[in-house]
């Protein structure tokens, strides 16, 4: 069973995917984590990154480790545990730039292909392209949305002390950059369903995932 859920940030993507991969026993894969994590590598290692044509020539450097257990996702760079670093502003502001060089796509997607295909109950993978690129044959696509005032309200509150207004103005920044880009933009799938989550606490959420899953695992 593979489940992609995609939308953008604030939307309650990594809430639910975590939640619902641990309630039905499935695998866990955040994709955003690994290319924040390939953006970390280039910041640490002096790549320009208003450079593609540099970035695209680093693409292949780093090794990337995702552990997929729901109740503790793990991310490590050659070695080394980020899962704390790659969530600095810093890696934030940088990774859509990053993300936006196909030939760093074509090495995470890929990434991300393996993790799925070797993933023995089945899994939950989140990003932005996932139903629509990285797994188009997925069992199940889900397309969470959100109002732009209800996401930056939560990415404020996971950022202790951040301004909602810049909050949001990023953030629609950022969705502005990952759905025009040409590499696999920020996209609904046709055959994905879309939740709405503004109006939603997390647990209606997942609890509307999870019947999604088990509704399409009975074969409905």
């Amino acid at each position: 069973m593979i489940v992609a859920i995609d939308g953008p940030s604030g939307t309650g993507k990594s809430s639910t995917s975590k939640a619902v991969a641990a309630q039905l026993g499935l695998s866990y894969l955040d994709t955003g984590a690994q290319y924040r994590a390939i953006t970390w590598w280039m910041v640490n290692n002096g790549i320009d990154i208003d450079d593609p044509a540099a970035i695209a020539a680093a693409a292949g450097k780093p090794e990337i480790v995702s552990g997929t257990d729901p109740q503790a996702p793990t991310i490590t760079v050659d070695g080394v545990d980020v899962a704390g670093p790659i969530r600095t502003q810093e890696v934030t502001s940088k990774v859509s730039a990053v993300s936006a060089v196909p030939e760093v796509r074509a090495r995470i997607t890929e990434l991300q292909r393996s993790i799925a295909a070797s993933a023995e109950h089945g899994i939950v993978v989140e990003g932005r392209d996932i139903g629509t690129t990285v797994l188009p044959d997925a069992d199940l696509k889900i397309f969470l949305t959100a109002s732009a005032e209800a996401r930056a309200a939560r990415r404020s509150g996971e950022l202790k002390g951040a301004d909602v207004h810049s909050t949001r103005e990023a953030l629609i920044k950022r969705d502005a950059a990952d759905s025009s880009r040409k590499a696999s933009p920020l996209a609904k799938a046709d055959d994905a369903v879309e939740v709405d989550t503004t109006e939603l606490t997390l647990a209606q959420v997942i609890e509307c995932v999870v019947t999604l899953v088990e509704e399409k695992r009975a074969g409905k």
